[in-house]
């Protein structure tokens, strides 16, 4: 079954391998332990609230926290917030536990992580629960015309 996410990607003529596990719970930990992949490969996709109703994503490893002022400051914004989980999946379009930057509802500016830019590749949500995509941070990057920012501790 093909996702939006993967759709975008091929379109884009993006080079990616999909990869598919059993979704058993939600978070970068479980799609790492399930796929063997490191977890500090694994990006988790988080929709951030920079105000006055703009969003962003922030794509980050999984064994990372994210860093809301210096999200804020990449993006130019004096603040931003997590936002809940209904709001993330109306925005994205995607269930929480799937959400891909890729093939968003709305279309949002996202900020790569900069320690995932030293990886040959990595893994992120291709935009349902159980299915990743493999590929290089450049192409993430390319793909989205992402910043790069430092945005986890």
């Amino acid at each position: 079954m093909s996702t939006r996410g993967v759709k975008f990607l091929e379109k884009q003529k993006i080079d990616f391998e999909l990869i598919r596990y059993e979704h058993l719970e939600k978070g970068a930990l479980f799609a790492a332990k399930s796929t063997g992949f490191p977890l500090s490969q694994t990006i988790k996709t988080l929709v951030i609230d920079l105000g006055h109703k703009t969003y962003c994503l922030a794509l980050l490893p999984g064994d990372r926290q994210l860093n809301l002022k210096q999200m804020a400051k990449v993006c130019g914004a004096k603040r931003s917030a997590m936002v809940d989980t209904a709001t993330a999946e109306r925005i994205t379009g995607y269930k929480v536990g799937g959400i891909s930057p890729f093939g968003t509802q709305q279309k949002m500016e996202a900020v790569l992580d900069s320690s995932l830019t030293s990886f040959e590749s990595v893994l992120i949500n291709a935009g349902q629960r159980g299915s990743l995509v493999r590929l290089s941070p450049a192409d993430i990057q390319k793909s989205l015309n992402c910043r790069i920012g430092d945005i986890s501790e």
